[in-house]
């Protein structure tokens, strides 16, 4: 019962047991993989604003999935990454179709913008 009380509030037990378990694999990595890696996460959790749960740890999942294969495999950081580090990792998140934080504020400003049209005539 209280687990339930406390999902309604933080969102999914699991999905942040899971999320976790990903950073965890990350901590792991060798370097230079690791230190990419977490360049990336801070990037992904500073801009990616995904407010859907399960897309977010699917994301995380496959974004751990290919660090540590790529660090098995011996590929260049370089060669995983490509000349423009930003650009990888906006095309990485556009793979993930979700609802973003940045979708509700648009919608909030239109609706803000369409009352204060109504409230000119």
């Amino acid at each position: 019962m209280a687990a339930r009380w406390i999902e309604a509030l933080t969102g999914s037990l699991e999905q942040k047991k899971q999320y976790k378990s990903d950073v965890a694999r990350i901590d792991v990595l060798p370097e230079p993989y690791r230190a990419a890696a977490k360049a990336f996460q801070r990037y992904l959790m500073q801009t990616g604003g995904i407010t859907d749960g399960d897309t977010l740890v699917r994301m995380f999942t496959d974004f751990a999935d290919l660090w540590e294969r790529s660090a098995a495999d011996g590929t260049p950081v370089a060669d995983v990454v490509g000349d423009d580090p930003v650009e990888f990792i906006e095309s990485f998140m556009q793979a993930y179709q979700a609802k973003h934080w940045l979708d509700k504020e648009r919608a909030r400003l239109v609706q803000a913008i369409d009352d204060a049209k109504r409230g000119d005539r």
